[in-house]
C-alpha cells in the first residue's frame, strides 16, 4: 500500500510556517510515504520563489506543484529549471520554462505527478486540460507506474469531469485553486481517487486567505484595495490517498485538516 499526502494551496507566510511546524509529525502520524504540495501562493499569497521552494522541500515536501500564479514572482522563471522536484502546469505553452511533471519513487512504485490548469473562468493561456492529461499519460508510459493528477481550476464541473475522464487511468485526480475544501472525497468506480478541492494551507479567518476587511470593502463599493495575507485560524488542508499498488486502484481518499495550536 502506498500512502500519498497531498497538501492544498500553501498561502503566504502562515501557510509556510504551519508546514514547517507540523508536516514532519503529520507525515509520521498518517504514515505518508510521499508528500506533494501545491505552493503557487506561497510567496505573499501570489507565486513562489527559489528561496521558498528550497525551504518547503527542506521541511519534507517531496514534490511542489504550481498553478495559475506560477509566474507572479519576478525572477522565478529563471530559477525554476534548477528545481528537479518542482513542476509547473503541464498545459502551459511549451516555450514556458520548468518541468511539466515530476516522477518520484514511492517504495519502488514510480509515481508521476503533474498539474493541468482548467480553462473555465481562468485567465492564463493554457491548452485543453483533458487532452493534455491524455498526452501526458501517453508520454510517460513506461516511465511511471501510476499518475497523480492535480487539476488547478475554478469550475467544480471541470474538476469533476476530469476525474471521470481519468477514472481507471490515474492513481488520483485532486483539485486545487478555490481554497475551499470539499466534502466529496471518493474512489471512483474504476479505482481512481478523487477530491474536487483539497482546500488551502493557510489562514481560514479570512476570505480565501486574504484579510477580511479589504475584500469586504471591495465587494461593497468596488474600489481597489491591497489584499494582504491574513493570519488567523491557520490550518493545513489536504488529502490522503491510500493506493493498493498490487491491485492498481485507490482504496481510500480522505480530507485531512490540521489546525495550528491555539495562541499561535
Amino acid at each position: 500500500m502506498a500512502k500519498i499526502l497531498f497538501i492544498g494551496d500553501i498561502v503566504g507566510k502562515p501557510g509556510r510556517e504551519i508546514i514547517a511546524e507540523r508536516l514532519a509529525r503529520l507525515r509520521t502520524e498518517l504514515g505518508a510515504d510521499v508528500v506533494v504540495a501545491n505552493a503557487e501562493n506561497a510567496a505573499a499569497g501570489s507565486g513562489i520563489n527559489g528561496t521558498i521552494a528550497k525551504s518547503l522541500l527542506a521541511t519534507g515536501v517531496d514534490v511542489i506543484t504550481l498553478g495559475d500564479h506560477v509566474w507572479d514572482q519576478r525572477g522565478w522563471d529563471d530559477e525554476i529549471d534548477d528545481f528537479t522536484r518542482v513542476c509547473r502546469p503541464a498545459n502551459l505553452p511549451e516555450s514556458n520554462p520548468g518541468r511539466d511533471h515530476v516522477i518520484i519513487d514511492v517504495k519502488g512504485f514510480r509515481l508521476a505527478v503533474f498539474t493541468v490548469l482548467g480553462r473555465t473562468f481562468m485567465g492564463l493561456k493554457a491548452d485543453c486540460p483533458f487532452l493534455t492529461a491524455d498526452a501526458m499519460l501517453k508520454k510517460l508510459e513506461g516511465q511511471a507506474d501510476g499518475f497523480l493528477v492535480e487539476i488547478h481550476a475554478e469550475a467544480t464541473s471541470e474538476k469533476i469531469a476530469l476525474g471521470w475522464h481519468l477514472d481507471g487511468r490515474a492513481v488520483a485526480v485532486l483539485g486545487t485553486h478555490t481554497h475551499v475544501p470539499t466534502a466529496d472525497a471518493a474512489v471512483l468506480p474504476k479505482g481512481t481517487g478523487f477530491l474536487c478541492d483539497a482546500g488551502m494551507t493557510g489562514p481560514y479567518a479570512s476570505v480565501l486567505g486574504r484579510e477580511i476587511e479589504p475584500v469586504l470593502g471591495r465587494f461593497l463599493d468596488g474600489m481597489p484595495r491591497r489584499f494582504e495575507v491574513a493570519e488567523g485560524d491557520v490550518r493545513i488542508s489536504g488529502a490522503l490517498v491510500d493506493y493498493d499498488v498490487a491491485k492498481k486502484r485507490a482504496v481510500k481518499v480522505e480530507l485531512v485538516t490540521v489546525r495550528r495550536a491555539s495562541g499561535r
